[in-house]
């Protein structure tokens, strides 16, 4: 009877039980399995089967045209896949525009850690994998196959964006893509210059109603060559 119940109590312990009980549970891979894994390219299958910081990709540099895929671990959430820039940048996750160009996978998947880590996860595991190279250098992403909108003034982050051919983006997007607005922001008349034939137009948008009060209906499109200027808020005492 003890004997049984030894072999019962041994049984009933085992490690193998665990892949029973949770289906997604993986037996951790050696450090050599992961390196080699690396250097062969078998990691490169996409942010969304990867779950580990440690087999991302260290040798090919990002280049404009590559389309990437990030994730964010902790997020819960499906990798993010994207072309990069032809001003060599990605929109991350919460932290925003960020540049890839010239970086390894491991690295930057450092540098978005280090930027979460400082707002928004206490610890941040961040995926990121290359799932098609340009294959023509630019050729078919070079500057003058993009169009481009600029920003101005009172955002997290002025510059020039890239406009995508596939997705329409809004005044309210863009000020999002742009980090959000700085401090002082005058957001109830933000400013969009835009090209006519007749010459350039000023369009005032109340951006905050769309953000705050959901007046959708003012959300304009952005186009090609429009420059958006967030004005100081005037302060009157």
């Amino acid at each position: 009877m003890k004997k049984f119940l030894f072999l019962f109590l041994l049984f009933s312990s085992a490690p193998w039980r665990l892949t029973a009980q949770e289906p997604g549970f993986r037996i951790a891979e050696s450090s050599s399995t992961s390196r080699q894994a690396a250097q062969t390219g078998e990691v490169n299958k996409g942010a969304a089967v990867l779950t580990s910081m440690d087999v991302l990709d260290d040798k090919q540099p990002i280049s404009p045209g590559d389309k990437v895929s990030v994730r964010i671990l902790e997020d819960r959430r499906e990798a993010l896949q994207q072309r990069v820039a032809v001003t060599g940048e990605i929109q991350a996750p919460y932290v925003g525009l960020i540049t890839a160009r010239g970086k390894t996978c491991r690295q930057l998947a450092n540098d978005i850690k280090k930027e979460l880590e400082k707002n928004f996860f206490k610890n941040a595991t961040v995926v990121i994998a290359i799932d098609e190279f340009n294959p023509e250098n630019m050729k078919k992403w070079g500057e003058e196959d993009l169009e481009f909108y600029v920003m101005f003034g009172f955002v997290a982050k002025q510059g020039k964006y890239d406009l995508p051919s596939n997705e329409d983006i809004t005044i309210s997007q863009a000020v999002l893509r742009a980090g959000g607005f700085a401090q002082f922001a005058k957001k109830e008349k933000v400013k969009i210059i835009r090209k006519t034939p007749q010459g350039n137009k000023t369009i005032l948008v109340n951006v905050d109603g769309i953000m705050q009060k959901g007046d959708m209906e003012r959300d304009i499109y952005i186009r090609k060559d429009d420059v958006i200027i967030v004005d100081e808020l005037n302060w009157n005492f």
